[in-house]
């Protein structure tokens, strides 16, 4: 039985939760024929809303019982939290962390300082040549994507967000969790997280740039989880 004709009997659905501030367009690249997608939307956060009570209301557009999550980045965060209040029945990670001891110690520490909060938001909204190299972009396409997803990100969303990361608290770890990261990860080093499956040479934003790879490991964790 191939891909399509598992997916068509058991009629899985995949719950996707982009990035920082980001959207569908970083998945592109990705062939999810087969399962039914829907990409999470971002909301905006409340006065002083904890990441448990931001990610409850985000919990609204998930309409079905065990459901499997796919988080990318700050998404995969979300994901983990999710996980802590449904049932799901996969979780998989992509370019995240699961736990505060997977954020790098130094935003950490900026975070324990508040010093996150000295930094001005439109700095991070304006693509350069360091961001382009923190994130990973190598082509032209994958520059003016990630320049129109910071374009695009809301300025307050992205405050709030940063301030989650770098303060974030979760130490529980779902067991049904699948973790897929880049060895040149440079947001996320490789060497702050226990993971699953690494694909070597990849950066942060791997779901554009060795989508073909990361496609197969996501579809091949997916088919061999099947009952």
């Amino acid at each position: 039985m191939d891909r399509k004709e598992i997916n068509d009997k058991l009629a899985k659905e995949l719950y996707i939760f982009s990035g920082l501030g980001a959207d569908e367009r970083v998945f592109q690249r990705l062939d999810f024929s087969g399962f039914s997608v829907t990409f999470i939307k971002w909301l905006e956060p409340l006065d002083r809303e904890t990441i448990e009570n931001y990610t409850t209301r985000l919990l609204d557009q998930v309409t079905t019982v065990n459901p499997i999550l796919i988080g990318l980045s700050f998404g995969g965060m979300i994901a983990v939290e999710a996980a802590k209040q449904i049932d799901t029945e996969r979780v998989i990670l992509l370019s995240s962390a699961k736990t505060k001891h997977e954020i790098p110690f130094y935003y950490r520490f900026a975070g324990s300082l508040s010093l996150h909060k000295l930094l001005p938001t439109w700095t991070l909204k304006k693509p350069n040549i360091l961001t382009n190299w923190f994130f990973g972009t190598h082509s032209a396409f994958d520059r003016q994507l990630l320049k129109q997803i910071l374009t695009d990100t809301d300025a307050d969303f992205l405050k709030w967000a940063i301030d989650k990361i770098v303060c974030w608290k979760n130490r529980t770890l779902p067991i049904n969790i699948f973790h897929v990261h880049g060895t040149d990860d440079r947001i996320l080093p490789l060497k702050f997280i226990a993971y699953d499956k690494a694909i070597k040479n990849a950066g942060h934003l791997m779901t554009l740039n060795r989508a073909e790879e990361l496609n197969k490991i996501i579809l091949q964790e997916l088919e061999e989880k099947e009952p």
